[in-house]
């Protein structure tokens, strides 16, 4: 199926890599259907794009690359809706806020987006808790964890 995209233009997309948010995404709970979509050349970030609204897409990223100890739980209602059974169905995904310059750019490790590869069903996900910021530096000092920067 032919999806136009914000920032590739035209693109062919399967329908089996479409990703259901059955609730939206806040502030746009309207949109329920996305695809990840690969930046040529980089493995590091991707684009979370809407599959009917083509100027909607997000960069997101693995924390992990720059974060490796960020870490938190999941509550059982999540893994319910999202029909998580094991582990190594879940990935997490930082949405990514670009600045003028790169060093300057931000990781939301508030609002993490939960997706289950298995069952293509996704979900942001907002910590109730103090441990992580929405506005977490792109390249993080070595002394930083995270918590309370």
């Amino acid at each position: 199926m032919n999806i136009q995209t914000k920032y590739f233009g035209e693109m062919v997309v399967d329908d089996s890599n479409i990703i259901q948010f059955p609730g939206g995404v806040p502030g746009f709970v309207e949109e329920k259907e996305f695809v990840l979509l690969d930046f040529p050349g980089n493995s590091v970030f991707q684009v979370l794009q809407s599959f009917k609204t083509e100027n909607l897409a997000f960069i997101v990223t693995i924390p992990y690359h720059f974060y490796r100890e960020y870490s938190f739980d999941l509550d059982d209602s999540i893994q319910e809706s999202l029909q998580i059974e094991t582990e190594s169905d879940v990935t997490v995904f930082s949405i990514v806020t670009l600045a003028n310059t790169f060093e300057k750019s931000t990781l939301n490790l508030k609002a993490p987006v939960i997706i289950n590869s298995k069952s293509k069903l996704g979900k942001q996900y907002i910590l109730n808790n103090d441990d992580y910021p929405s506005k977490a530096k792109i390249w993080p000092t070595v002394a930083s964890g995270v918590k309370g920067e």
